[in-house]
């Protein structure tokens, strides 16, 4: 490799473990975290309330906790992407 190849690639390489990525994602794009996270809470929250469904079908209930997932992580994506777009450009002084 020549040295101009070794140096685009060191900021990577250097961050190799999943926690320092997941930490390093947090802090470019701290939404998706928090709509994994909140994928993930309605996921176990449909599964709690699954054996408590009384006479509602399967189907029914499954579907309803798809679309509440999907509609947590599509919120938080929004959030995520308005937000760097409040940061890109409302936030940076004019030069």
């Amino acid at each position: 490799m020549s040295p101009s190849q070794e140096s685009v690639f060191s900021e990577y390489e250097a961050d190799t473990s999943q926690t320092s990525k997941l930490i390093r994602k947090f802090k470019e794009t701290p939404f998706v975290p928090i709509g994994m996270a909140g994928f993930a809470a309605v996921v176990g929250y449909g599964l709690y309330r699954l054996k408590h469904r009384g006479d509602t079908k399967m189907s029914l209930h499954l579907i309803h906790m798809r679309v509440a997932a999907q509609g947590f992580a599509v919120g938080a994506l929004t959030c995520g992407v308005l937000y760097s777009m409040f940061r890109d450009y409302m936030g940076k002084p004019k030069e």
